[in-house]
This record gives structure tokens, C-alpha cells and sequence, in this order.
């Protein structure tokens, strides 16, 4: 999917919690994780991973 600048808003307002959730739990082949939108949100996430990761990890499910 091509990075849009109301995409890359949505993504910017998302915590980490929410990002991983959605990237977690997304269907396979899901838009939001395609292309340029995808490579941004891998990169997002990677910016603001806490050190607390593993505990939001736990949190999240899976």
C-alpha cells in the first residue's frame, strides 16, 4: 500500500502496544503492512519499541 499522509498520521498516533497489536493480529495479506505503509509501520514500531517490550508482548497475546 502506498504511504499516504493521512496513513502515515494514523500510524504516528498509535502507541506501541496498539501497533503490535494490530501487526499481531492483522490477516494475512492485510494492506496496512504492504508496500511503503508496511515498511513505515515496521519502522515506526522499531523507533519507539520501550524496554518494557517483552511485557507488552505478554500483554498483547498471541
Amino acid at each position: 500500500m502506498d504511504l499516504t499522509e493521512k496513513s502515515k498520521k494514523y500510524i504516528d498516533s498509535l502507541s506501541y502496544e496498539s501497533l503490535l497489536a494490530r501487526w499481531r493480529f492483522a490477516p494475512v495479506g492485510d494492506p496496512w503492512f504492504q508496500g511503503e505503509t508496511g515498511d513505515y509501520w515496521r519502522k515506526r514500531m522499531s523507533e519507539i519499541k520501550p524496554q518494557n517490550h517483552a511485557g507488552i508482548s505478554k500483554r498483547v497475546g498471541w
